[in-house]
């Protein structure tokens, strides 16, 4: 599996966790969007896209199985919204 593109869009809306939405595309075949970054007690950390159950909970649409993918995404991903940052300023 290859990312083969990442956008990302800075949210400015007052919540101080909630710093951005990205898309991936992967082997510039599938895109998912939605992946959220939360700014968290312990760093940054990604969402996953979700929705609400009937219940009230928040299940995942999709997510990595393994580790070492949910890793990759996360460097990838936070690399690209430090970058968009800097495009920011």
């Amino acid at each position: 599996m290859k990312i083969t593109d990442i956008r990302v869009r800075i949210v400015n809306n007052g919540n101080d966790k909630l710093k951005a939405v990205a898309s991936i595309t992967i082997d510039d075949e599938l895109v998912v969007h939605d992946i959220k970054v939360i700014n968290g007690k312990d760093g940054y950390f990604l969402s996953m896209p979700s929705r609400k159950t009937n219940e009230g909970e928040f299940k995942d649409i999709v997510h990595p199985i393994k580790t070492e993918v949910r890793e990759m995404l996360k460097e990838k991903i936070l690399a690209a919204y430090e970058e968009a940052l800097k495009n920011q300023q």
